[in-house]
């Protein structure tokens, strides 16, 4: 679920006017009780700013003396008390600020934290239902969890409907409208509800969702397809028709046409990063298979170059690796140390790709240049001297060797290695002289 955690401060227009009637009061009077009520408040956040919380609130319940109505008070002793886990009279501040200031976003915020740390779901509903004046989309998905938590699946299996028909569809929600279904009262409509549904309203993206899946699950492939070109042609923008038809168009060895609704899937901003990623997975193996596909694969990791959970590029690069085709796994650590220069584990990779193809010039240049960067990384100095033993520099191959060697710790196979190409070098100076 996601919570807001930080707080605007937000000083109301009456923060620094004391409700002190001026008639009653000497000037002088005035403005040492307005110079006391700053004072204490500036003095609350500093106290709150070092969390602490008692200190702050009677810095507050001062303040409140003075201006019993201002609901900035009351938020700030709301605060207080919700760092001391004090929630019952962090529910009455916030209230009570929510009460004297119902237009302000942050009052009710603050209550949704008090409901939400003490799981009192049923509470925080109309309170994230008041919050979706303001964030619609944004609050939409508590309220979903919220139903959920509090078993109001009818409510929950509404609302999802209604997203999946406004913002797209989600991981979660799916995962929730699955465990909805699995309820027998929650069943999914049979397949003749669903195909009268989209009979009556042909617009309707959900119901020729549920009706692909109820096919494939049944094993009705055909049906499955028909049902996705059925929806693409009532809703050409509908992006969730393409995952389907990817699939289909891959069991086919479609691959232009799959490629295509690969594109369209990943340029989407409807569908969820997961989905997403076995999409391309799925065109990854087949592309394996079918090199003429390559260029396509290349654009389609295009797409994942701001990815910050998963360096796709680096990934495709293994998997032809551990297919051992080189030559497709270089391209693509290359691409992944574009984006992260400095992965070692891309670097070793990448200088492996190298050496297993033969290719000892970029092999001694990459792996020279790479020990300025980690001066004590054994295996590095041992590419170095493999490629100038295999473009013939004997000599630059010994000191790389000799050098590298010393790093060596608790690797035998390494270590072993090591005095192979040793050897090598030796013998070509031999040679050579």
């Amino acid at each position: 679920m996601k919570k807001i955690l930080l707080y605007g401060l937000v000083l109301s227009g009456t923060l620094f006017s004391p409700l002190i009637s001026h008639a009653q009061a000497e000037p002088d009077s005035l403005a040492l009780a307005k110079d006391e009520f700053q004072d204490n408040f500036y003095e609350a956040l500093k106290q709150k700013g070092i969390e602490n919380y008692d200190r702050a609130i009677q810095s507050l319940e001062k303040c409140v003396v003075k201006e019993p109505n201002n609901p900035v008070l009351y938020n700030e002793l709301g605060k207080n008390y919700l760092g001391l886990k004090n929630y019952a009279e962090a529910e009455k501040a916030f209230l009570k600020a929510t009460q004297i200031d119902p237009k302000n976003r942050w009052y009710w915020q603050g209550l949704y934290d008090v409901y939400y740390d003490t799981k009192n779901y049923n509470k925080s509903i109309p309170v994230v239902q008041k919050l979706m004046e303001w964030k619609k989309d944004f609050y939409q998905e508590d309220l979903v969890s919220l139903y959920m938590y509090t078993q109001q699946f009818e409510k929950a299996l509404e609302l999802i409907n209604e997203m999946e028909a406004t913002v797209g569809m989600s991981d979660k929600r799916e995962a929730y409208k699955m465990q909805i279904q699995n309820d027998s009262k929650y069943k999914k409509p049979q397949k003749e509800a669903l195909e009268e549904a989209i009979k009556k309203n042909p617009k309707a993206e959900s119901n020729y969702i549920d009706l692909i899946y109820l096919y494939s699950e049944s094993n009705q492939e055909a049906k499955a397809e028909q049902v996705a070109k059925q929806l693409e042609k009532e809703i050409p923008s509908s992006d969730w028709a393409q995952v389907s038809l990817f699939k289909f168009h891959i069991s086919k060895n479609e691959g232009d046409a799959a490629a295509e609704s690969m594109f369209r899937v990943l340029g989407s901003k409807k569908i969820d990063g997961k989905i997403k990623h076995r999409v391309l997975n799925e065109f990854l193996i087949f592309a394996s298979s079918n090199p003429q596909y390559a260029p396509q694969l290349e654009k389609a990791v295009g797409y994942f170059e701001d990815d910050k959970n998963v360096d796709v590029a680096k990934e495709v690069g293994k998997f032809f690796f551990n297919k051992k085709k080189y030559t497709e796994a270089s391209k693509y650590f290359e691409k992944s140390l574009g984006n992260k220069s400095d992965d070692i584990e891309a670097i070793e990779l990448l200088l492996y790709t190298y050496a297993e193809s033969g290719r000892n010039d970029e092999l001694l240049k990459k792996s020279s240049g790479y020990i300025d960067l980690y001066p004590t990384h054994a295996r590095l100095y041992y590419f170095a001297g493999l490629g100038a033993n295999g473009l013939g520099q004997y000599a630059k191959a010994k000191k790389w060797l000799e050098d590298g060697i010393d790093f060596v710790v608790d690797d035998k196979a390494l270590e072993a290695s090591f005095k192979k190409e040793l050897t090598t070098a030796k013998n070509g100076q031999a040679k050579t002289k």
